[in-house]
C-alpha cells in the first residue's frame, strides 16, 4: 500500500520514523515552516487507509472518494486539508480505447498524501525530480502538488499531440479518392476524444483557483508554476473541444461520401442494365415462335438482328458515357 514515506526539511529529504504519527510530529516540530511529510499510496484498501485518515485527520467523504477512485477531477476544501482529484491516461496510443486511472491528493499544512489508482503516471519520477530541486521543495507541500499536476498535465499534452496527428491523418484519408470504410476509425477517435475531455475539462476551474491564490495552503511562490499548469490544461481543453467538432464533420463527410459512391454504383448498374435490355428485348421478341413474323425466313436475318443489337448497345453506351453514368 505505502509506496514511499519521507520527511523533507530545508528542501532536503531526511530520515523519518516509520510511525506516521511520529513522522508528522517531526515535520511539525522541526522549526522549519516549509517542512512536510509526503506519503505515497498505491490502490489502498479501505481498512488500510483508515489508519492514514486518522493520523492525518482527513475528512471521511474525501477518504471515501480517494479509495473508490471513481471521481471526476475536482478541488474540495475540508477542515485540515484540501482534496484534489486528477485523472491519468492509461493508454498512450489514440488508436486504442482510452482508459482512465486516478490520483488523489490530500494537501495539509505539513503533509501531502498521494493516492494512485492505475498503472499510469507513477510518482517515483516526481520524487526524484523535486528532490533534485531543493529550492522548490523549500516551498512546502504545494511544490509537490505542482510537480504531480505538472506530470499529469504533460501526459495530457503528449496524448493531445498524438491525437491531433491521428485525426489529421484520418481526415486526409476520408477526403482522398481511395474508397474505404472510415466510420469505425472515426467513432474510435471520437470515443477517445470524449474520454479525454472527461479528464481535462473539469480541471479548468481547479487550476484557475490554484493560480488565483484562492487556496490558503498553496504557497504564493508556487502560483507561477501553477499558472503554467493551467495554461497546459486550457490548451488541452481547446483541443478536446475542437476534436469533437472536427470528428463530427468528418463523420458527416464520410456518410456523404459513402452515399455519393452508392449513387454512382447504382447509376453504373442502371446504365449497364439499360444497355443489356435492348438485345434482351429483341431476342425476346424473336423468341416468341410465331409463324408470321417479319424477316423470319430471310437468309441474313440472324446477322441483321445481331447488327441492330450491337448498334443499339454502342449508341446507348456512348450516350450514357456522355451523361457520366459510366
Amino acid at each position: 500500500m505505502i509506496v514511499d514515506n519521507a520527511t523533507y526539511q530545508n528542501g532536503r529529504r531526511v530520515a523519518a520514523p516509520e510511525d506516521l504519527s511520529d513522522a508528522l510530529e517531526q515535520a511539525r516540530g522541526c522549526g522549519d515552516p516549509g517542512a512536510f511529510l509526503w506519503l505515497g499510496l498505491f490502490e489502498p484498501e479501505p481498512d488500510e487507509f483508515d489508519l492514514v485518515a486518522r493520523e492525518f485527520g482527513l475528512h471521511p467523504l474525501a477518504v471515501e472518494d480517494a479509495v473508490s477512485a471513481h471521481q471526476r477531477p475536482k478541488l474540495e476544501h475540508y477542515k485540515g486539508s484540501t482534496f484534489l482529484v486528477f485523472k491519468t491516461l492509461l493508454e498512450s496510443d489514440p488508436h486504442h480505447p482510452l482508459q482512465l486511472g486516478e490520483i488523489s491528493v490530500f494537501l495539509g499544512e505539513n503533509f501531502i498524501v498521494t493516492v494512485r489508482h492505475g498503472a499510469a503516471n507513477p510518482l517515483t519520477g516526481v520524487r526524484h525530480r523535486v528532490e533534485a530541486e531543493p529550492e522548490l521543495l523549500q516551498l512546502g507541500p504545494s511544490a509537490v502538488l505542482y510537480a504531480v499536476a505538472d506530470l499529469i498535465v504533460d501526459s495530457y499534452s503528449g496524448y493531445a499531440q498524438l491525437m491531433q496527428d491521428s485525426i489529421d491523418e484520418l481526415e486526409t484519408e476520408v477526403f482522398s479518392p481511395v474508397r474505404g470504410d472510415y466510420g469505425g476509425p472515426i467513432y474510435a477517435l471520437k470515443r477517445n476524444a470524449i474520454v479525454f475531455a472527461r479528464a481535462v475539462l473539469p480541471l479548468v476551474m481547479p487550476t484557475k483557483a490554484l493560480v488565483a491564490g484562492e487556496e490558503d495552503r498553496i504557497a504564493k511562490e508556487t502560483q507561477p508554476y501553477f499558472r503554467d499548469v493551467a495554461d497546459h490544461v486550457l490548451r488541452a481543453t481547446d483541443g478536446a473541444r475542437e476534436w469533437n467538432e472536427l470528428l463530427d464533420h468528418m463523420l458527416d463527410a464520410d456518410r456523404s461520401r459513402v452515399s455519393v459512391q452508392q449513387n454512382d454504383d447504382m447509376r453504373r448498374i442502371s446504365a449497364w442494365a439499360a444497355i443489356l435490355a435492348v438485345p434482351t428485348a429483341i431476342a425476346g421478341i424473336y423468341g416468341m415462335n410465331f409463324d408470321d413474323m417479319p424477316e423470319l425466313h430471310y437468309h441474313y436475318s440472324y446477322y441483321v438482328v445481331l447488327g441492330i443489337m450491337a448498334t443499339a448497345c454502342v449508341i446507348l453506351y456512348v450516350l450514357l458515357k456522355r451523361a457520366k453514368w459510366l
